[in-house]
């Protein structure tokens, strides 16, 4: 009973279940890392369930924020809030330049790992949620201490992450990004759809 939290707002029950997972994975990430109104915020993924739910929170908390996604799904993005995006398949350090960002949330990993680091600002951060990209990189010592980077690793939630969204949900500060629902019987579908990736936001599935 202590884990049930009633929510007065409009919300349709498939759009409050894109909160939970995405929404609190993005907003504990944004709480450990101090994210504030000052930094500028560089968001992969940013067309998933917890990247898209970055874009607002990081909005709402007055970022500037730059999110990297296909070129197919700019638009969304900007919709959803971001300042600027940066195409998935470019050079990253060619278009951002080196300590250009106070903040990374990364949920891919992979080949732009590296460049990271050269992008981060002295004493900014890196915060991590997943590796979709590729669980295995690599990087130059040297940018993380010569900066004094910080890295934070993101799994259990901070107490107060969700009663945050609570509160947002209820102040109309957020809204759902539900891309498509699907019954429960038809998760197989679901899961052939989520990866060939042409979604953004939220997937739900209907029982």
């Amino acid at each position: 009973a202590t884990e049930v939290f009633p929510i007065d707002c409009d919300w349709s029950d498939a759009e409050l279940a894109t909160i939970p997972c995405s929404y609190g994975t993005s907003e504990n990430m944004l709480l450990i890392s101090n994210c504030n109104q000052d930094d500028t915020v560089l968001i992969t993924g940013a067309s998933g369930g917890v990247g898209s739910a970055t874009i607002q929170l990081a909005k709402l908390r007055g970022c500037n924020v730059i999110a990297i996604v296909s070129e197919e799904k700019s638009s969304y993005a900007i919709q959803a809030g971001a300042d600027r995006v940066v195409f998935r398949n470019s050079n990253l350090l060619e278009a951002l330049g080196e300590n250009s960002i106070n903040l990374v949330v990364d949920v891919v990993g992979g080949g732009n790992f590296s460049d990271f680091f050269k992008m981060i600002t002295p004493s900014g951060r890196y915060v991590s949620a997943g590796a979709i990209g590729n669980p295995i990189v690599s990087f130059d010592l040297r940018d993380l201490y010569l900066k004094d980077i910080s890295i934070y690793g993101c799994t259990t939630w901070e107490e107060k992450a969700f009663l945050n969204l609570i509160k947002y949900i209820k102040e109309g500060r957020i809204k759902p990004l539900l891309s498509k629902t699907f019954k429960l019987s038809n998760i197989i579908e679901a899961q052939k759809e989520f990866l060939k990736k042409r979604h953004f936001g939220n997937f739900v599935l209907i029982p």
